[in-house]
């Protein structure tokens, strides 16, 4: 098992995957210290069964990813993840790019009939027929040397991959599903996906009141929070925690000693520059003007849902889903039902594969032109 630990080494491999179809990648990483995860490892491996399967070493002294990055950039080798949300990110902060084409084989699974937990142990043993060891998932991947486990441990992770991969595929290809995948991964292409904004921050937190004062002093902390956590590249947990920021909120201190009386807010969070920051946000807080106060979505509480057609569509849900052999989650969630009862229309499931698989009929069932009945085990739909 061969480790890359040069940038001329990583250039090679590079080189000669571009003249393949495809190649497997995926990651090892930590994020436990850190507010953007640490690369600490990358898997790949090329076709066939005696198809290379290297480890590139990140942390090697004077290496770079370019030559990675140029691989991601060839549009003549598909680059094939399982679950690469995290990955993508990854590769985005560190190199602002996407590997393209991208082929993700848990969305591929989800979409060919695997159910909703398409893990890859899962597809490890009903498509490759194998078994992995996982004694090295918890382990702390910066640490050098790697050890022997280690090694095969992570290699795992693209050699049998290389079968699923190959499998899903040819699957597609036989439902003529390539499409629906290719729209799952495009949201995973999106930018926007991985750009966290500190205006923005405040979303993330959930609150029990929305008073509109309130609601400015959430969105200065978290402002503030989120910068000094991309700034020195620290968890966001690790300056405060929510709770402690809903108490701020709450206890507006002016000062120092008003901060020390904070029953939630860590050591951390009262050391000076963190404690300097805080009362600089309740002050932007407390000052803004009511025009500028941050406007909470609450349509999806005002929803007036009707819980019975509600659940008349989440009956359809399963039948078509099973009918189609898609995992019903990949189609829409339980809050997506609730709202397209309420009346809303601009839903996911209403677009793309979605509406050719359920949404259309969904639709019918919401205006009174189908019904469901119910035959032994089976759902039906029926024209009125």
């Amino acid at each position: 098992m061969k480790t890359i630990t040069t940038t001329e080494e990583l250039a090679a491999f590079c080189a000669e995957a571009k003249s393949q179809p495809y190649v497997t990648i995926d990651t090892e990483f930590l994020r436990e210290r850190t507010y953007y995860s640490k690369l600490c490892l990358v898997q790949m491996a090329l076709p066939g069964k005696d198809g290379a399967g290297v480890l590139v070493d990140p942390l090697a002294g004077g290496m770079s990813l370019e030559p990675l990055y140029d691989l991601f950039r060839h549009q003549a080798t598909v680059k094939v993840f399982h679950a690469a949300r995290q990955d993508l990110e990854i590769f985005f902060v560190e190199g602002k790019v996407f590997p393209t084409p991208l082929f993700d084989t848990q969305v591929a699974a989800m979409v060919c009939g695997f159910g909703e937990q398409a893990g890859y142990e899962t597809l490890v043993k009903k498509i490759a027929r194998q078994n992995l060891d996982k004694s090295s998932r918890f382990t702390d991947w910066s640490r050098r040397p790697l050890s022997e486990a280690q090694m095969v441990y992570a290699l795992a992770d693209v050699t049998h991959l290389r079968v699923i991969y190959e499998h899903l595929s040819r699957e597609l290809v036989r439902t003529g599903r390539q499409k629906w995948v290719e729209e799952e991964i495009g949201a995973l292409l999106d930018p926007e996906t991985y750009i966290t904004r500190p205006d923005e921050a405040w979303e993330r937190v959930k609150t029990r009141t929305t008073s509109g004062r309130f609601m400015a002093l959430v969105k200065e902390l978290a402002r503030f929070r989120e910068d000094y956590a991309q700034g020195r590249d620290v968890p966001r947990s690790r300056v405060f925690k929510d709770d402690a920021l809903l108490e701020l909120a709450s206890t507006r201190p002016t000062n120092l000693e008003e901060l020390g009386r904070s029953r939630l807010l860590l050591r951390e969070g009262r050391k000076s520059e963190i404690a300097d920051g805080i009362l600089a946000a309740i002050k932007a807080g407390m000052e803004a003007r009511p025009e500028d106060f941050p406007k909470p979505d609450l349509s999806r509480e005002q929803l007036q849902v009707n819980t019975a057609l509600a659940d008349l569509l989440r009956v359809l849900l399963k039948a078509k889903s099973e009918e189609a052999g898609v995992a019903p989650k990949l189609i829409a969630a339980a809050s997506e039902l609730d709202a397209l009862s309420a009346g809303q229309r601009d839903l996911p499931m209403l677009h793309g594969w979605r509406a050719e698989v359920f949404g259309d009929d969904a639709l019918r069932l919401c205006r009174g032109e189908i019904a469901l009945s119910a035959s032994g085990g089976a759902v039906r739909v029926v024209v009125l």
